[in-house]
């Protein structure tokens, strides 16, 4: 659903709860990245009948080749029918070129951050898989 997954499949746990792993491939021009992901947080475990006022947290920890980040959303109701979306990301890198790359283009990591919020967003409204869609 988000254009520069290629690979989402499950290694262990129930899809979706904590402690759930996958293996994710993305693609970012000609470069794949294979990561592990793990949910680490899911409130309420259960979605259904959310009291009004509450907040959902989903957060997941993902790791890979020279590279951790954390993503930590948050969902809150904000009218009727309508939902505010706080993500926050946090990247930490152990090899020198990654480094570098997050020094010299932060910016590049926080297009894409909100180039997958769009994604996903139009997803969750509107059914649409944007995988196909060009860059």
């Amino acid at each position: 659903m988000i254009r520069s997954l290629v690979v989402r499949e499950p290694l262990g746990g129930v899809h979706g709860q904590v402690g759930t792993k996958s293996r994710v491939v993305l693609q970012m021009g000609k470069q794949k990245f294979e990561c592990t992901e793990t949910i680490t947080r899911r409130e309420p475990a259960d979605l259904r009948g959310i009291p009004k006022g509450s907040v959902v947290h989903f957060d997941r920890e993902i790791v890979g080749e020279g590279m951790w980040s954390a993503v930590r959303d948050r969902l809150t109701e904000a009218g009727p029918e309508m939902t505010l979306w706080v993500s926050e990301s946090e990247y930490r890198f152990s090899k020198l070129l990654m480094r570098l790359v997050g020094l010299l283009m932060p910016g590049a990591f926080r297009k894409q951050s909100l180039q997958h919020m769009q994604d996903f967003k139009a997803f969750a409204e509107q059914g649409k898989d944007v995988r196909e869609a060009k860059d």
